[in-house]
């Protein structure tokens, strides 16, 4: 599956809200469902309006507020949830059953064939009750399960025609690249049927592990702003961004709003109570940072040297740390220009020995740089614009 034809089903609204610290309020999730419309975001997938009354309303209010996206409800394969979830306006169904040995036994504890035959009964109630209703059977925790067991379930399911999609969940977050292509381009070459990917991270390897689903043939990536879901979260919005961009920048840029999605981060991360973390991909504090001198000398003549996406196309800066025992005599150079000197090499290296000593006691801030690159200028008789 090309990268730039994978489409993004966002369930911050859903598993998102299932993060240990969310609890967002009804205006809070109008409010991100707008601002992921407005990036661009085309599928929002909410949690079970039979979950709660609350959860009912805020599905209504969601798929009624005229935003350009399909709003999914994702439920059990159970006929009050499909009821529920109907008369809530949605446009989409998720259902979803437990299909690995140990969920199974922990949970419904049915067999596969009847797993088959629940998910096909309800499948023909929807098309039934609403038959344009956009329809997806997923099993939880397809990673752990028999490959035998999987195909015994997505391939009878897939000759039903009665599913637009089917969902291999990593629910557990165990899977790795490897396993997944495996998985998923099996079961897309198999049934001939749309796939989506849900992968959790709890072994850290969700943006990689919607990559290959991807690659493998699953046209549909399931993530929240921040990865937030539960436990360690899922693959985040922001990271299949990013990877999406370093395949195809201009198709990215056509297909989302890039400079809203740090305002959007960061506004989930106030609304979960949490800090965006430092190193979090596009939108931590570091993720356009740069220190070592021999990496500062080739970003200030060529940003691409070192960094595979552009900070530009998402509303940010790029930072160069000058202050530091690793900064070298170029950085001091474009910073001495910056400040209107034009020093002769031999003074350049002298303040940047100078900026080393001192940073071996600490980083240094811009002002005592600032500071020793003047009284360097002095010393060697040389003002600003000379």
């Amino acid at each position: 599956m090309p990268l730039e034809n994978v489409t993004i089903i966002d369930t911050t609204l859903r598993e998102g809200e299932q993060f240990a610290r969310a609890d967002f309020s009804s205006d809070a999730k109008l409010e991100l469902a707008h601002a992921l419309s407005e990036f661009g975001i085309t599928f929002l997938e909410v949690t079970s309006p039979a979950a709660s009354p609350r959860s009912r309303d805020d599905a209504a209010r969601i798929a009624g507020a005229n935003l350009p996206v399909t709003v999914a409800a994702h439920i059990r394969c159970h006929r009050d949830d499909v009821d529920i979830a109907l008369d809530s306006g949605v446009g989409a169904l998720n259902m979803v059953m437990a299909i690995s040995p140990i969920l199974r036994r922990a949970s419904h504890g049915q067999a596969i064939p009847e797993v088959v035959r629940t998910a096909a009964e309800i499948g023909e109630y929807v098309r039934k009750r609403a038959p344009d209703v956009i329809l997806r059977f997923s099993s939880e925790d397809a990673f752990r399960c028999p490959l035998n067991d999987l195909l015994n379930v997505y391939l009878p399911l897939s000759e039903l025609k009665l599913f637009d999609r089917l969902g291999i969940a990593d629910t557990t977050g165990a899977a790795t690249p490897d396993r997944v292509s495996e998985v998923v381009g099996l079961v897309s070459r198999l049934t001939g049927t749309p796939v989506e990917f849900h992968g959790h991270n709890d072994i850290g390897c969700a943006i990689a592990n919607a990559h290959a689903a991807a690659m493998a043939g699953a046209g549909y990536i399931n993530t929240t702003v921040l990865g937030i879901g539960e436990r360690n979260g899922i693959t985040s919005l922001e990271g299949l961004i990013a990877v999406l961009y370093a395949a195809d920048p201009e198709t990215t840029r056509s297909r989302f709003d890039l400079p809203t999605l740090p305002a959007l981060c960061h506004r989930v991360a106030a609304l979960a109570g949490v800090e965006v973390p430092f190193n979090d991909v596009l939108v931590g504090e570091t993720a356009f940072s740069h220190k070592a001198g021999l990496h500062t000398k080739a970003v200030y003549n060529d940003p691409r040297a070192y960094e595979a996406l552009d900070p530009a196309d998402f509303g940010l800066d790029r930072q160069i740390s000058i202050g530091h025992r690793l900064t070298g005599w170029n950085a001091i150079r474009v910073r001495s220009e910056a400040l209107g000197y034009s020093l002769p090499l031999a003074v350049l290296k002298a303040v940047t020995r100078r900026v080393k000593e001192a940073g071996d006691g600490g980083d240094l801030s811009i002002e005592t740089v600032d500071a020793l690159i003047a009284d360097a200028a002095r010393e060697g008789g040389l003002a600003a614009g000379n």
